[in-house]
């Protein structure tokens, strides 16, 4: 058996051995090297220089390794729009992290709300939220407000920093219901409500229409009631009462799930007169009447400066 340096293995020379080694190593390299790779092709193959051999290179592609560092997925919304009163949550998700550690930071006044899992600010409305061996770091903003609408910084203490921004807006969405506070419907008639939501993120999954606190039953054995929502930029939900009666009368409420309800007080008329109930004085001066009324006052407020300039002439 050949020797080196005394050492054997098998009979084969460790010089043999180490020369195949550096060959195997250099090899490698030039196979390697000699990649031709068709950036216009699919299927992610590749191409040696020499000839027609192929394989799959995904393995090519950008992957968390300890030598890339850490990097941000930028496939997590950055636009989020929430709602006065409910919980925001604002989401980052970091790749390869290692031994670094995640801020968030409200650009508004350049404020550091959270590191790692602990939350510096005396605001309890923010939290951080993070489960352990996951890539997700979380700013919880509870009981949202509309000065909490602006820019914050998903934060990796690289050197220097890296950061990526969420956009955050708070809105107040706003429910009307036409006509209110007060309609007056004859007795026999239809009753009409229209409920409008308005500047809702998303239109609400429900519309919830109520009489006097209690939800309408469109199965109840009076029948003749009937609801059409319609939902989208602006979400119309349609309630209507055929042959109205005196225990019509009362509150109506629209309450969608995603916004502040609206209410509207109906009052079924047997014979009385709704214009003066409802409108009083104001009615009563309106179109044509409120002209002449004007007219009279002005030809009486010019008769009376005539009188009192004879007065003192005399």
């Amino acid at each position: 058996m050949a020797s080196l340096g005394g050492w054997k293995i098998k009979g084969k020379n460790m010089a043999s051995i180490s020369t195949t080694i550096l060959l195997l190593i250099w090899s490698t390299e030039f196979t390697i090297g000699s990649i031709r790779v068709d950036e216009n092709r699919d299927n992610s193959e590749a191409e040696l220089a020499g000839g027609s051999r192929k394989f799959r290179t995904e393995f090519l592609q950008e992957w968390p390794t300890p030598g890339t560092g850490p990097y941000f997925d930028t496939t997590v919304p950055t636009n989020i729009t929430g709602l006065v009163g409910k919980t925001v949550l604002l989401n980052c998700k970091v790749k390869n992290l290692g031994n670094r550690t995640v801020s968030w930071v409200r650009h508004r006044d350049i404020h550091l709300l959270t590191v790692g899992r602990y939350t510096y600010t005396s605001d309890q409305r923010f939290e951080a939220m993070h489960s352990p061996h996951t890539e997700e770091w979380t700013l919880r903003i509870r009981y949202a407000q509309r000065k909490d609408s602006g820019i914050y910084e998903c934060q990796i203490s690289t050197t220097p920093p890296i950061g990526h921004f969420v956009y955050l807006t708070i809105v107040e969405p706003v429910t009307e219901i036409n006509g209110g506070p007060d309609l007056f419907i004859n007795k026999g008639s239809t009753i009409n409500l229209t409920c409008i939501v308005k500047y809702a993120p998303e239109p609400p999954p429900a519309v919830v229409w109520k009489h006097n606190r209690d939800d309408i039953n469109f199965d109840s054995p009076r029948g003749g009631i009937s609801l059409v929502t319609e939902k989208g930029i602006l979400t119309t939900s349609r309630l209507l009462v055929q042959k109205a009666i005196a225990s019509d009368s009362g509150l109506y409420t629209c309450e969608p799930s995603n916004a502040n309800p609206a209410s509207v007080r109906v009052h079924i008329l047997n014979g009385e007169h709704p214009a003066a109930m409802h409108h009083g004085i104001s009615t009563i001066l309106s179109g044509p009447s409120l002209v002449a009324f004007v007219l009279s006052t002005i030809l009486l407020f010019y008769h009376h400066s005539i009188r009192w300039k004879e007065f003192r002439l005399t």
